[in-house]
């Protein structure tokens, strides 16, 4: 219903039209990383996009406003420009092929479950997101242990070992001064709120996690983030 009301609005008051940009997401785009950061941002000033699922690989279609142009010429991202005419015929193929319109009104608000500090791997989850320019916070156990984790609309996990098992580096770094730390920091932390192992808060964890995906929140893991989540 959305898409033929698109339609008709275009065909009855085409003189009122306002210019409309496009993102592609497919092989024209130069830096899809860089646009999902645009899309982001553009949410983030109170403006609606509309997300055109699998229409030339999720593309973006918004407003021309906000210097949308100018940013995107900026951070290298490609776009083009779509009158009324195209405009229709791209809400035509939407509505004649497996494809769909999805509303976006609201900025996510994102947190990536890690330890606090630096790392000493690539954490390619908070590497992608800053280089995207999407902000987001990093949380750990006593942020989810205290609910915080319900100010969040969507969680990333990376490296992280639900088992207690002080993560799959133990082979090669457990003599590191690193590694030392944070094995006596996560003790320190199941100490701290009554458990009497990491074993015991990393699957306590874990649960809560469940608890904010079964409540709504979006999860997305990577790496052993998968697995020793499941396990625990």
């Amino acid at each position: 219903m959305k898409i033929k009301h698109y339609i008709l609005l275009i065909i009855f008051s085409g003189i009122c039209f306002s210019q409309k940009i496009i993102i592609p997401m497919d092989h024209m785009q130069s830096d899809h990383l860089k646009a999902y950061g645009i899309a982001f941002q553009h949410l983030e000033k109170s403006n609606n996009i509309d997300w055109l699922l699998n229409y030339r690989g999720g593309s973006f279609l918004m407003d021309d406003i906000d210097d949308v142009r100018n940013t995107c010429k900026i951070r290298g991202v490609s776009y083009e420009l779509i009158n009324s005419v195209a405009l229709s015929e791209i809400f035509s193929t939407i509505e004649a092929n497996n494809m769909e319109i999805v509303l976006l009104e609201k900025v996510p608000k994102i947190a990536v479950y890690s330890p606090p500090g630096r790392q000493n791997w690539d954490d390619a989850v908070t590497l992608v997101l800053t280089y995207a320019d999407i902000k987001y916070d990093v949380i750990f156990d006593d942020e989810v242990i205290n609910n915080k984790i319900s100010d969040y609309d969507w969680l990333h996990l990376h490296h992280e070992d639900f088992t207690g098992q002080y993560g799959k580096f133990y082979r090669s770094y457990r003599n590191e001064n690193w590694y030392k730390k944070m094995e006596s920091d996560f003790n320190q932390t199941a100490k701290k709120h009554g458990f009497s192992s990491v074993h015991n808060l990393k699957k306590f964890i874990a649960l809560k996690i469940k608890q904010y995906v079964s409540d709504g929140g979006f999860l997305f893991a990577m790496c052993s983030g998968t697995d020793s989540f499941d396990i625990a």
